[in-house]
């Protein structure tokens, strides 16, 4: 029997679009009023290109299963999911300010990786890392060369880089089914016990952690943001 894991990089994906309009606004000015289809877009696309990063790194180690269901694509369709997607960030964003939703995970099979010890923990980092590159590039642009762009650009491009970063840190924390549990259960043994409450409970441990901890983790976002492209 195949077991098929999913790496669920952006399961419960998260983005306060407030406090990153607040963070945007301080930073550059009330230059342009971003609207819920602009960022919805920038979302979508960081979420895509998170879940190719997890395809490709098990295409690497050996896994073919994503390449085989289509999923090693930019495309899209092939990565959303219409109630997670679509619908779910819609409602959050008009009844509470921020948006919450999914796409749809990429498939893997953990027998099929070369390094059976690292393997998942391999898989699960490249979504993150894909986002932390992604703020990376754009933040360094903005940072060295934010005065030849007209403010409107300068805003875009600030919001892309905060969305990474925001997506990167909410990923790598260690509860299932976030990403950073997949590197958790890389250290610990197979049949732990954290492990297996975990792995009960993550669902209801992500959600609270949403909703009663991510307050305290916000901050940290906006110094890494501040920090990227070059602000005091």
């Amino acid at each position: 029997m195949i077991e098929l894991f999913f790496v669920t990089g952006q399961i419960l994906a998260i983005f306060f679009v407030s406090a990153g309009y607040a963070i945007i606004k301080i930073s550059f000015g009330n230059t342009m009023d971003f609207t819920f289809i602009f960022q919805i877009l920038i979302l979508i696309m960081s979420v895509v290109i998170h879940e190719v990063s997890h395809g490709y790194a098990a295409l690497f180690l050996g896994d073919k299963t994503a390449e085989y269901q289509g999923r090693l694509s930019l495309n899209p369709l092939k990565h959303l999911d219409l109630f997670g997607s679509v619908l779910v960030p819609a409602m959050s964003y008009f009844l509470g300010g921020f948006i919450i939703g999914w796409a749809k995970p990429v498939p893997f099979n953990p027998y099929n990786l070369r390094n059976q010890k690292w393997g998942e923990a391999i898989v699960a980092v490249a979504g993150p890392l894909s986002n932390i590159f992604i703020a990376l590039a754009f933040g360094l642009s903005l940072r060295f060369f934010g005065s030849a762009f007209p403010a409107s650009f300068i805003a875009i491009v600030g919001y892309i880089v905060l969305i990474n970063i925001i997506l990167a840190v909410f990923n790598l924390v260690p509860i299932p089914p976030l990403d950073g549990s997949k590197i958790l259960f890389s250290l610990l043994p197979l049949h732990s016990r954290a492990r297996g409450f975990l792995e009960q409970n993550g669902l209801i441990l992500a959600f609270l952690f949403i909703f009663f901890l991510w307050q305290y983790i916000q901050p940290i976002v906006f110094v890494i943001f501040r920090l990227i492209v070059g602000l005091h």
